[in-house]
């Protein structure tokens, strides 16, 4: 047993160690050399701190740009757009995952009202601070309306990330309460694998909200500038649309429901939009009639493409998810959920405290206790 615990701790010294060399280099990379938007330059930062060298991995595959000038064009494949979506929703659940697991342990809460206490700072940390506050640019300048539009998105996605964090938090941690303690290297070890197991329960919810417009992928600050696009683009929209007596649906190029031209006006590459590419036909077409719930309105700078300039409900190729396909994916959200919950209940020991003995290899802790089960009898839970 002994051997086996200096093992597992040579193995986390030697993960961390990559951690940090792999944090310093997107540090690095993202800040000085990649075009994202400032907000993702932080997420990635954030995610290669919580999953280590494979987060580091992840974004030279899936960000970093290839040459100069590539990176619009390196992210505009739909899944490093969800891929981009998923880095941006764990960064800030996570965040607020860490720090709540942190200040549970020091409170001394047991492990169930630590998972609770987890969800509710990890949702709130990511809908106010990292949606709303850091997104609000894109969700149409206002905190409050961003708040609004993010909620539901952020809310499927946290229920995914934490489908798949709470089960790897509540059974390793009833294994070895020292994994309850922020100050040891386990605890980490555990949030680490934790967050690793939470992005990939994540990404395919983060997909398809991408897909369907509820959410943004990656882009560049080349034309977005470093926060998104500039508000004034926005808000001079939603005017048009109001004076139309509309609401705001999507946007998209009458010609190809997203990206028409790549360029700006200097030539440049402009951000990408979480579509895949397509062609233009090479005859103008008869302009289509007008559809009331997906509006084509570019934007007042010509160097932000339309299909950025949206309020994120799909486009006429890629229509909006109907009222039926947003139900469903809730329900599925909130199953994972209760599927890891029950595992976390199955597998570990909700009733456990930082400080209390954690039950041997050979048994589990009695309820409320942390002393090991009694030899022959069977482990309780």
């Amino acid at each position: 047993m002994t051997d086996s615990r200096q093992l597992i701790d040579v193995a986390l010294v030697a993960w961390f160690a990559l951690t940090g060399l792999g944090a310093a280099y997107v540090a690095y990379d993202a800040f000085v050399r990649t075009p994202e938007m400032r907000v993702m330059k932080w997420g990635w930062l954030l995610v290669t701190l919580y999953t280590g060298p494979v987060g580091a991995a992840v974004y030279v595959l899936a960000c970093q740009e290839p040459a100069p000038g590539a990176h619009e064009q390196f992210v505009r494949p739909l899944w490093k757009q969800a891929l981009g979506s998923t880095i941006h929703c764990l960064a800030g659940d996570a965040s607020g995952i860490v720090f709540a697991a942190a200040v549970t342990a020091a409170l001394g809460l047991p492990m169930g009202l630590d998972l609770v206490v987890e969800y509710v700072l990890g949702f709130a940390f990511g809908l106010f601070v990292f949606q709303a506050l850091f997104m609000r640019g894109m969700l149409g300048g206002s905190y409050a309306r961003a708040v609004r539009r993010a909620f539901l998105p952020e809310w499927l996605s946290m229920n995914a990330v934490m489908a798949g964090m709470t089960p790897v938090m509540a059974v390793l941690m009833s294994r070895d309460m020292r994994a309850m303690e922020a100050t040891s290297l386990r605890f980490w070890g555990v949030m680490s694998l934790a967050s690793l197991v939470g992005a990939a329960v994540a990404y395919p919810v983060n997909a398809w909200l991408v897909a369907v417009g509820m959410k943004h992928g990656m882009g560049t600050e080349r034309v977005l500038g470093a926060g998104g696009h500039p508000i004034a683009v926005e808000r001079g929209r939603e005017a048009r649309l109001a004076a139309a007596g509309t609401t705001a649906r999507g946007a998209a190029t009458p010609e190809t429901g997203a990206v028409a031209d790549t360029r700006g006006p200097r030539g440049e590459m402009g951000a990408m939009s979480h579509e895949m590419p397509r062609i233009a036909p090479a005859t103008p077409a008869t302009p289509a009639p007008a559809q009331p719930e997906r509006h084509s309105d570019g934007p007042e700078d010509p160097g932000v493409p339309p299909a950025m300039v949206h309020g994120g409900m799909g486009t006429p190729e890629r229509p909006a998810a109907t009222t039926a396909q947003v139900a469903a994916v809730t329900i599925l959200t909130v199953l994972a959920l209760g599927a890891g919950t029950l595992v976390a209940a199955l597998g570990g020991d909700l009733t456990m405290r930082p400080g209390m003995p954690a039950a041997p290899a050979s048994g589990h802790a009695a309820p409320g206790t942390g002393m090991p089960a009694m030899p022959g009898m069977p482990p309780t839970r």
